[in-house]
Parts: structure tokens; C-alpha cells; sequence
């Protein structure tokens, strides 16, 4: 049967998404998995008590997309013994490689130190980045910087605002944001995951159920706001990655996105779906239905 340009749209969303199996069973278990081992070498008789995961990320907003590869866990340890200011306050590097050592001798993983989190491997693929931190209070929490020192980040609250902004959307949203994951997977991906949420949730005022319409939308308005600051209220500017020559490769992306996405729909509305499809195709990538 040969498909509308709606129809492959709703289809390849469809294929994108994860599975009722993968949100309530497949990530839930990888997330038990890190409390399962953090319980066991922080009890409550450690310095530092684990406290509990939170899982984030796109995981936790529905932003992620098939095939699955990453999970992000937040791992909150408590500072009620006063282990931060004594051994790690100057060096969260210590503080990194002393959880990586609750996975040794692990038979079922492989595990490697980022510099903000423990990356598990999972021998039956995928893995799962455990961002190791000290709770602060009031949702604040201390996390490694990559260079020995702390930074402050807030992510459960910035993944209220972004629930909350996808209330505000009619729920619109996250299928947005799926879209445009695939859009930036296919092209280089030089948007950061939380940049792209976060700038998603930034610019639409209002949304509807014609994707493709919201899409081009996307391309041609997210130039100007790229400079989002982290809803969370800690991380300052989430461009900051960018160098001149990314920012401009990034706004170059966006900029032929948004020529091809206008074609599409130009296509779309006089009945060319074959055009509309091939244009979506080049822009979502080869899985797109053709």
C-alpha cells in the first residue's frame, strides 16, 4: 500500500519510539540494575550512603529513540557524614573511580570512567551512564566537571519544566522533540541532547498534530534560540559547547532542514506525496518509508 506523506510520518514516529516492553520493563531493569549494585557497596554504614537512582535524561521524558542505546541514571549518595568536605571537595575525580569500583568483579558488565559518570556495558547491549552526585538539598545536587572539580545541577527540575511545558503543548512535545532526534542523528549530531529538548520546549508557543508543519517550524526558528539557559536554573547557557565553527555548521543544518522541510510541505499540500516523502527521507534519515 502506498502511504501518504501523513501516513509515513505517523509510521515512521511509530518506529522510533520505544516500545511499551522497553519503557516498562527493559529501562526500569537497567535502572534497578545500578541500585542493585550501589546498594550493596554504599549501605548505610558507608562514609557516603547511597541514597537512590532517578532516572533522566530522554528516558525519563519520552524523548528517546529507538534503537536504544544509553540510559542516563542520576546516583544521589548522601553527604550526611561529611565525606564530601573531607576526601572529595577538591577532587571528584576520586569520587568517580571509587563507585566504578562497585561494578569490579561484576560478570554481566563492562565498565568504563567518564568524566562525569560510570558507563556500563551490558553484555546484551546498550549501556547505562550512572552520573554519580552529592545531594546539596532543594533538588540541587553536586556533580563531577570532568576536570577533578564540582559543578551544581538541577535535572529533576529541569525535567519538570520540561513536563510541564509538555502539558502546556497538548503533550505535543516529546513526539516533536523524537522527530527531531532522528533529524540530528541523520545530520551529524551536533545539537546535544538536553540543548535540543530544552530549545524544542523554548520555542514552540503553541503545537498541534501536523508534525510536519511543527517541523519546519523548528528549523526555521531555532537559529535564534539557540542560547537557551538550563531550565534547571544551573547550568547557565546550554550553547556553550558550541565553538564559532559548530555553532555555524549548526545553523547551516538548520537552515537547509528548513528548505527541504518547506519543499516537503509545498509537495504535500498540491498531492506530490513521492516528492514530500523523498525530501522527509533526506531529512529523517534512510528509515524513513519511502
Amino acid at each position: 500500500m502506498t502511504l501518504t506523506t501523513a501516513q509515513a510520518f505517523a509510521k515512521f514516529l511509530e518506529d522510533i519510539t520505544a516500545t511499551e516492553y522497553q519503557k516498562n520493563t527493559h529501562i526500569p531493569a537497567r535502572k534497578t540494575s545500578v541500585n542493585k549494585n550501589l546498594e550493596e557497596a554504599f549501605p548505610s554504614t558507608s562514609d557516603m550512603p547511597y541514597w537512590g537512582g532517578i532516572l533522566m535524561g530522554s528516558a525519563a521524558k519520552g524523548t528517546i529513540i529507538r534503537p536504544i542505546d544509553d540510559i542516563d541514571v542520576l546516583a544521589v549518595f548522601s553527604d550526611e557524614k561529611g565525606v564530601w568536605q573531607r576526601k572529595y571537595w577538591n577532587d571528584s575525580q576520586a569520587f568517580i573511580y571509587r563507585v566504578r569500583q562497585a561494578y569490579a568483579g561484576t560478570l554481566i558488565q563492562q565498565v568504563g570512567t567518564r568524566g562525569q559518570a560510570v558507563r556500563v556495558f551490558f553484555q546484551t547491549g546498550g549501556h547505562v551512564d550512572v552520573a554519580p552526585v552529592f545531594h546539596q538539598g532543594n533538588n540541587v545536587y553536586w556533580l563531577p566537571n570532568g576536570s577533578g572539580g564540582w559543578i551544581s545541577t538541577a535535572p529533576t527540575v529541569a525535567n519538570s519544566w520540561f513536563s510541564n511545558k509538555s502539558k502546556e503543548l497538548g503533550y505535543h512535545l516529546a513526539p516533536i522533540v523524537r522527530l527531531l532526534k532522528a533529524w540530528n542523528r541523520a545530520h551529524s549530531k551536533r545539537f546535544r541532547s538536553f540543548h535540543l529538548e530544552t530549545v524544542a520546549g523554548m520555542v514552540f508557543g503553541k503545537l498541534g498534530s501536523n508534525y510536519r508543519d511543527a517541523m519546519q517550524k523548528f528549523f526555521e526558528w531555532a537559529p535564534g534560540w539557540l542560547d537557551v539557559n538550563d531550565p534547571g536554573g544551573q547550568g547557565g547557557s546550554l550553547s556553550s559547547y558550541l565553538t564559532y565553527t559548530s555553532r555555524q555548521e549548526l545553523i547551516g543544518a538548520l537552515n537547509t532542514a528548513a528548505s527541504r522541510a518547506r519543499k516537503a510541505n509545498e509537495g504535500e499540500a498540491r498531492g506530490d506525496h513521492a516528492e514530500a516523502k523523498r525530501l522527509w527521507r533526506i531529512i529523517l534519515g534512510t528509515s524513513f518509508p519511502s
